[in-house]
């Protein structure tokens, strides 16, 4: 196997001049770097449009893009837009934080200038992206101005003829916000045009994108108001049991995140033709695609709805073997990565194994005794060459953070492992990089952070918080020569140059 590596950041995490990493400039810089320093791949997290938390796993839609990642710059040069109007803008004191709040009341009424100055509707373009996309593009665009019209509430909470769909209660929203639908439309088109310029030039560079799909999808999303059928509704619509995992050394009460379980009997019965639509769109939008909670297809937690907690719930199966091969029957041979991480049994050992999808093997588990896997799987040389090597996820803590949050006997076997008790702990960061490059394993992840050396101020998210995460940017200028340098020799080094 060709041995290759990577970089993970977030399209929000890129610098940019209006409050978020976008598909501006800077993303194009981003790869021109990647391909310096002789990378292979490009892992970012989830496209689709954020919701309450301003989690990318908690998304409005599985198939919509996030407006955020437009690049007002683009529009700009349209003329749709003036740069005196975006400059205008208060996107927030911080460049190294996005400020969710400011990016939403400024961009969303700026987008809203470009579309109505856009003459879309005559755009040939557009057309043609409507009718690609309008099994799933109507009902989204009609749930995002629906849920406007509602002051932004859940859909849960709307009229009951909209929130159970009455043919009559659709036919009048379509007409009265026609406008607003036709935005969001626009939306989805100017998102879908800059990503496929931004990953063809990635490809063109020999830069590959692993994109980042949940298992599970949003309750307060338009997947779910517009096909109840799929998930463990009742006849109100409201979920009968949500999903989340069960304690483990790093939260007693477990994570309740609250997403509807699947009817999986159900998509069995029509040969999994929503999961099937929904990997042939990513493999539109990606070249890898890693599946966030993979063992949700082995068994899955179901936690009854209206809990606190994650405390009382219980292990369901899910599809199965029988999952994969239909994709592979009907979408080919896909490459897959399969989150298996968290609480792993032999039967999820055994589903990675016969679907032959590479999992994965996070350094920090290794010497931290509040994970509940098994510590020596995740020591380097226990890779097999089937897996993709991270020192941490955007879960994790940096490994920086990590090292100087685990105990003093757990940093003396990461030390005594490494065979270093010299190197300064400002330091380590890059011997703990190089031991999973000169493992065996395919493929190494290496979030940005890390090879830069930066503190769990610069995490990406903490599990079952809320208000503090996804929200750290790189700063103009801060992917220095050197540090392009740096990645390129460790890249080089052990075998795992982009050539």
């Amino acid at each position: 196997m060709k041995r290759e590596s990577g970089i993970l950041l977030s399209i929000a995490s890129l610098p940019s001049r209006y409050g978020i990493g976008c598909f501006s400039k800077e993303a194009y810089e981003f790869v021109d770097r990647l391909k310096e320093a002789g990378q292979s791949y490009w892992q970012i997290l989830p496209l689709g449009p954020t919701s309450y938390g301003d989690s990318p796993y908690q998304s409005f839609s599985t198939f919509a893009g996030n407006p955020y990642f437009i690049s007002l710059e683009d529009l700009i040069r349209e003329g749709v837009l003036t740069e005196e109007e975006c400059s205008r803008a208060d996107f927030g004191s911080r460049p190294d934080s996005v400020d969710y709040a400011k990016v939403y009341e400024e961009r969303f009424p700026l987008l809203r200038k470009a579309y109505e100055r856009s003459s879309i509707s005559l755009d040939p373009e557009f057309r043609k992206f409507m009718e690609e996309n309008r099994w799933w593009l109507e009902d989204y665009s009609l749930f995002m101005a629906v849920k406007a019209r509602f002051g932004q509430t859940a859909w849960t909470q709307w009229a009951q003829d909209i929130r159970l769909r009455w043919k009559n209660a659709l036919d009048y929203y379509r007409r009265e916000l026609y406008y607003d639908i036709e935005f969001h439309q626009y939306l989805q088109f100017k998102f879908s045009q800059q990503w496929k310029k931004l990953k063809a030039y990635a490809n063109a560079n020999g830069i590959r994108i692993i994109g980042d799909i949940p298992i599970y999808v949003a309750m307060d999303s338009a997947d779910t108001w517009a096909h109840p059928e799929l998930f463990e509704l009742d006849r109100d619509n409201l979920p009968t049991a949500v999903a989340g995992c069960p304690p483990d050394g790093f939260s007693a009460t477990g994570q309740l995140w609250g997403n509807p379980l699947y009817r999986w009997e159900y998509h069995r019965s029509t040969g999994y033709e929503w999961w099937l639509s929904r990997l042939a769109y990513c493999y539109k939008l990606y070249d890898v695609v890693r599946i966030d909670h993979f063992r949700g297809f082995d068994q899955y937690y179901s936690i009854p709805a209206g809990s606190a907690t994650a405390i009382g719930g219980h292990w369901e199966q899910g599809p199965g073997i029988g999952f994969f091969h239909m994709v592979k029957n009907r979408l080919g041979e896909k490459e897959i990565i399969a989150e298996d991480l968290g609480y792993v049994t032999d039967s999820v050992r055994q589903l990675v194994r016969e679907s032959g999808f590479p999992g994965m093997k996070v350094l920090e588990f290794a010497f931290d005794s509040r994970d509940s896997g098994c510590a020596s799987d995740y020591l380097p040389h226990n890779y097999p060459e089937n897996c993709v090597a991270y020192t941490g996820t955007h879960d994790n803590e940096t490994i920086k953070g990590w090292y100087a949050s685990i105990t003093a006997q757990e940093r003396n076997l990461a030390r005594d492992y490494l065979c270093d008790s010299c190197t300064p702990a400002n330091r380590l960061h890059m011997s703990f990089i190089s031991l999973i490059m000169r493992s065996q394993a395919r493929m190494c992840i290496i979030p940005l952070q890390d090879y830069m050396g930066l503190d769990n101020d610069c995490r990406i998210n903490t599990p079952s918080t809320i208000g503090t995460n996804w929200k750290w940017r790189l700063l103009p200028g801060q992917i220095s020569d050197q540090l392009v340098k740096t990645i390129a020799s460790v890249t080089l080094r052990y075998g795992r140059w982009n050539w």
